[in-house]
């Protein structure tokens, strides 16, 4: 051995040839392996992000969701430039922020919806004689535009429940009743009747206070 250092040693054959060390594969570099990822990710991006189809599944998304919006600021973007502002705020339902108020500004008052509800009630089947394939669509006609007349008069935070009941006389005795929870001081009821020769009909309105 040579005192100046040791010399690298090679591997001999039987031969006396030299044998070189097998070659290592070549790595990957980090270039080449983040351009793979990126384009694997624009290969399973979802069609929502296509400029055609945006426009019509936001749509839906809006149209069918269950979750209310105050305002949606539409997107400045070609493709959805045929939705107007207008258009674009009736999407959504209207949804209020908290006010951590426990009463309403203004307490519904029932005796004077009675009166509104009682008139459109007696208005509507005055003249009305019993059928039992036209009732069950009437019922829903009185409900709607019940309804409409009381958020008429402005009862903030307040939501609203219509039953109509239509019954047929045939000289059986009613009892009609309902039964909730709700807070006595602000969540209310009332009730309009209309009686004819043929049939009685009730219309229950419900005011509920929504925080």
């Amino acid at each position: 051995m040579d005192k100046r250092g040791a010399q690298p040693s090679t591997s001999t054959n039987p031969s006396g040839r030299g044998l070189k060390a097998p070659a290592m594969p070549p790595q990957p570099s980090s270039t080449t392996t983040g351009q793979a990822k990126r384009e694997r990710e624009r290969e399973r991006r979802p069609s929502m992000f296509e400029k055609e189809s945006y426009a019509q599944i936001l749509r839906d998304r809006l149209r069918d969701s269950i979750h209310d919006v105050l305002y949606v600021e539409p997107p400045f973007d070609e493709s959805i430039a045929d939705i107007g502002k207008d258009q674009w705020k009736t999407m959504g339902k209207v949804k209020y922020a908290n006010t951590y108020r426990m009463a309403p500004y203004r307490k519904f008052q029932a005796q004077t919806v009675q009166k509104k509800v009682q008139q459109i009630l007696t208005d509507k089947l005055e003249k009305v004689k019993y059928d039992e394939e036209t009732f069950s669509s009437l019922s829903l006609e009185l409900a709607d535009r019940i309804l409409v007349a009381v958020k008429e008069f402005g009862f903030s935070r307040y939501k609203f429940i219509i039953k109509i009941i239509l019954i047929q006389k045939t000289g059986q005795s009613i009892n009609v009743s309902s039964r909730w929870i709700w807070d006595v001081a602000w969540d209310t009821w009332l009730e309009a009747k209309h009686e004819t020769e043929t049939y009685i009909a009730l219309a229950l309105v419900y005011a509920l206070y929504c925080e």
